[in-house]
């Protein structure tokens, strides 16, 4: 994505620090860029613009503010960068907990949104792909422990070998184009109703 087809959503309530946040996303070549003044109904709002890029800037963040900004980062699914004056060790981390891509402390300067807002990009893809890579590894992990299920159950109800009872599961999917985990789980729920 160039900078040139990004739209970057800007939460300030102060205009003076829009503008320099408008104008160094400007300079770095951003398409376009909405000015938010305030955070009521953000998650709202900020769903319905739909922008690639959400970045705050407060003088200092409440935790009312840092629910909002963690429901907008859940539910937008998109990185935020977070420009704030003051802070402290609590609000760093929950802004981490809350989702925030970039939590920038004093740093408000035009020649440096750019760098900022890409490594906000950056951090938030390589977290979504951690996010998938586990939900994955977790959706595999509970294939497994059903296809180990089913064939206790098969090696149980038929007497056979794991392997045969494994053999058997694979050759069933096969015939009807489906995966191994489908077929553990109707052979699961069927036992389950037959008690």
């Amino acid at each position: 994505m160039t900078e040139t087809s990004l739209t970057v959503a800007v939460i300030d309530p102060s205009r003076a620090r829009a503008a320099i946040l408008e104008e160094g996303l400007r300079a770095a070549g951003v398409g376009r860029v909405v000015i938010i003044p305030d955070t009521a109904d953000l998650t709202e709002r900020v769903t319905a613009l739909k922008p690639d890029v959400v970045v705050i800037h407060l003088e200092s963040p409440s935790r009312d503010i840092l629910e909002q900004m963690s429901g907008v980062s859940r539910q937008v699914e998109r990185p935020v960068a977070m420009f704030v004056d003051r802070s402290d060790t609590t609000m760093m981390q929950a802004a981490v907990d809350a989702g925030i891509s970039a939590y920038v402390v004093d740093g408000l300067r035009a020649e440096r949104i750019k760098s900022i807002l890409d490594i906000a990009i950056l951090r938030f893809n390589a977290f979504a792909r951690l996010q998938r890579e586990l939900t994955e590894a977790r959706g595999e992990l509970a294939d497994r422990k059903l296809i180990e299920r089913a064939k206790g159950i098969l090696m149980s109800m038929k007497g056979l070998t794991e392997d045969e009872a494994y053999k058997q599961l694979r050759r069933k999917a096969m015939n009807e184009k489906r995966k191994i985990a489908d077929i553990a789980r109707a052979i699961v729920t069927t036992a389950d109703l037959l008690g």
